[in-house]
This record gives C-alpha cells, sequence and structure tokens, in this order.
C-alpha cells in the first residue's frame, strides 16, 4: 500500500498517475494547503520541505519508507516496481533526462509564471515577460521532440511523461495555451485519455 499526501495541483497529480499506471494500491491523504496542512509536524515528519507530494511505501524491505519530491518519487515507483522507464542505460539516460527537464525547468517556470499573473500582489512586468517566456520555451521544447517521437524519451511512456502531461495540461494557468503546438497537444489528449490517468484524477478529484 502506498500512501499519497497530495492535493490536486500539477505535481500533486502526478503521483496518484504513476500509482495508476503501474497497478500499485494506494490511499490518497489530500491536504487543504489554504490552511497549511502541509505546515503541520505530522507532514514535516515525512517531508520536511512542506511541500506536496510525499508518500510512505509500505511495500519495500524495511519499510514504510517516507519519500518526497515528485520527481524522487516517480523515479522510486519506476524502479521499485518496474515500469514507466526505458530499458538499458542510454534508455534509462534519455528517461532521466526529460523528467528533469519537468522537474528542474517547465515546472518552476510554469508556476513563476503564474505566480506573478495571478498571485502576486503587484504586476511586474518583468518578471511575468521572464517567466512566461522561459515557459512558453519549454513548451517549444516538447513540440520539436514530439514532432519525431510519440513519447518523450524515444522509447515508450515513461514518467518523463507523466510529469510533463501534469503541467502542460495547466498551461493556462501561466497564460498559455497549445494552440502553437499541435504536437504536444495531440500527446497531451493520448494521456489524458488513458484509462489510468482518468481512474486517478476522479480519485484525486
Amino acid at each position: 500500500m502506498l500512501d499519497i499526501h497530495t492535493a490536486p495541483t500539477p505535481n500533486g497529480i502526478k503521483i496518484p498517475i504513476a500509482a495508476e499506471e503501474l497497478g500499485i494500491p494506494y490511499r490518497i491523504i489530500r491536504l487543504q494547503l489554504s490552511r497549511g496542512d502541509q505546515k503541520q509536524p505530522d507532514f514535516l515528519a515525512i517531508n520536511p520541505n512542506g511541500r506536496i507530494p510525499a508518500v510512505v511505501d509500505h511495500d519495500v524491505p524495511g519499510g514504510p519508507l517516507a519519500v518526497f519530491e515528485s520527481g524522487a518519487i516517480l523515479l522510486h515507483l519506476a524502479e521499485t516496481r518496474g515500469g514507466l522507464i526505458a530499458p538499458g542505460v542510454a534508455g534509462r539516460a534519455a528517461t532521466m533526462g526529460w523528467l528533469f527537464l519537468q522537474v528542474g525547468g517547465l515546472g518552476p517556470n510554469f508556476g513563476n509564471a503564474g505566480h506573478f499573473l495571478g498571485g502576486a500582489p503587484e504586476q511586474i512586468p518583468y518578471a511575468i515577460d521572464r517567466f512566461q517566456g522561459e515557459a512558453r520555451r519549454h513548451l517549444e521544447v516538447l513540440e520539436r521532440r514530439l514532432e519525431t517521437q510519440d513519447w518523450l524519451d524515444g522509447h515508450g511512456y515513461s514518467v518523463a511523461d507523466i510529469a510533463h502531461f501534469c503541467w502542460v495540461r495547466s498551461a493556462g494557468y501561466a497564460g498559455l495555451t497549445l494552440d502553437d503546438t499541435p504536437s504536444l497537444a495531440k500527446w497531451a489528449g493520448r494521456i489524458a485519455a488513458r484509462p489510468a490517468v482518468i481512474r486517478a484524477l476522479a480519485a484525486i478529484g
């Protein structure tokens, strides 16, 4: 059993999707971020950084094991359950590269673009242009890749696709659309139609 401490945010939906795809029994423990559940001592014992998602994996040797940071959790699940990662040294490197592009690039830029567009106490044009421009550039990187590949790592559907999908589907948060990235839009549509994704999104609400 996997306890998933999360909320319905782009990072928060990654882990239920991966669990569904890998056939892992899980329980969602939903945190109310607006009331600060992620800052309470019981959650900080699982994730000292006070951010969702985090998991407690009861099905690993020596468990239960707490794992935090969405990219780390995706890797943990893929490597312990055997799936969602390309085989071989070159394949694994490809999956890792595309996964960490999301973790270190697309996600932070989308998040900052959305914050400065709608969450900041004042409009700062430079900040909006900076982060929205970087978010758009990342969409263009994905578009070029998906013009020639069905899946980001070039091998198969993987944790890299899950990680990017969860943010790309919320492009409007960063003030962007997929109108100019048709290959990316088709890819996102294929993922959204997967039964495991539909089940995960219904489970988290």
